[in-house]
């Protein structure tokens, strides 16, 4: 699934995350989190980047809901529930 812009911005502020602390837990430069949030459509970035920053999401509970009727979002997975 491709991420966009808006999705990881929104994830990360469901988490409760800065973007600099993403940037630290995913390994990646705090530009490139700056950079793709600021987009709203596809993230563009490499692809291990990529996996990094939804992978610190994804621990930080946070489901990525892909493109559908209803448009690509993201949610905040209840306490307790499996993944």
């Amino acid at each position: 699934m491709i991420l966009t812009g808006r999705q990881i911005r929104e994830g990360r502020l469901l988490a409760g995350m800065e973007q600099a602390d993403l940037a630290r837990d995913a390994g990646v430069a705090l530009g490139l989190v700056v950079r793709i949030e600021a987009v709203d459509g596809m993230a563009m970035m490499r692809k291990p980047d990529g996996v990094a920053i939804r992978s610190v999401l994804e621990a930080a509970g946070v489901d990525f809901i892909p493109e559908n009727c209803g448009g690509a979002g993201v949610r905040l997975r209840k306490a307790g529930a499996s993944e």
